[in-house]
């Protein structure tokens, strides 16, 4: 009797652990353009996830904007090319404590379209600025070849709505990557 107890009890564990392991997060992006609602993997990408959720509760993405497209025009100069847009806080004195790298090759979490990804300058030091890929982009990737160090950029989640937003953002016409009149995020809230 014992034994079919514990066997019930393994298998109940298990269920609970594979049910932890598939949980997503999602949230709203409101801009002024539309919405963009996004899923967040907290299971393969934690501190990642962790840094973002960061901003979002305390509110400090609201009033943010998206503020940098890079399309085949504007990346036309470059070796490596990428097409995505970029959002978070010009200001940095709101910004909190930079993160450590996930790298693609740690959480499997690939640069296709729709993925949303921290932006940095040298590993380590992402802060509150993401961007949203509009295509596949490896070269964002561990390995990848846009950023000279090959660590890549670290991917947490996946837009499930409002790609159709994504791509009216990075149509906005200017002269460098640099929107003069970059788009209002209104908000960034838990759904």
């Amino acid at each position: 009797m014992k034994h079919s107890q514990l066997k019930l009890l393994l298998i109940f564990v298990s269920i609970l652990l594979i049910g932890c392991q598939t949980e997503t997060i999602n949230c709203e992006i409101e801009t002024s353009e539309g919405s963009i609602f996004v899923e967040l993997y907290p299971e393969k990408a934690p501190n990642t996830v962790a840094n973002f959720l960061r901003y979002v509760d305390a509110g400090i993405y609201d009033e943010a904007t998206f503020f940098r497209v890079c399309n085949p025009q504007n990346e036309s100069d470059r070796e490596i090319q990428i097409e995505v847009i970029q959002g978070g806080l010009m200001d940095e004195s709101n910004d909190f404590s930079p993160i450590q790298i996930e790298t693609t090759k740690q959480t499997g979490i690939k640069h296709k379209d729709g993925v949303i990804s921290m932006a940095r300058d040298k590993p380590h030091s992402a802060t509150n600025s993401f961007f949203i890929c509009i295509g596949d982009q490896p070269e964002l990737d561990f390995e990848g070849k846009r950023n000279p160090d090959g660590q890549g950029f670290a991917a947490f989640g996946k837009v499930t709505q409002g790609m159709d937003v994504v791509r009216a953002i990075q149509k906005k016409k200017d002269t460098s990557q640099y929107l003069v009149n970059p788009i209002k995020i209104v908000s960034i809230r838990r759904k």
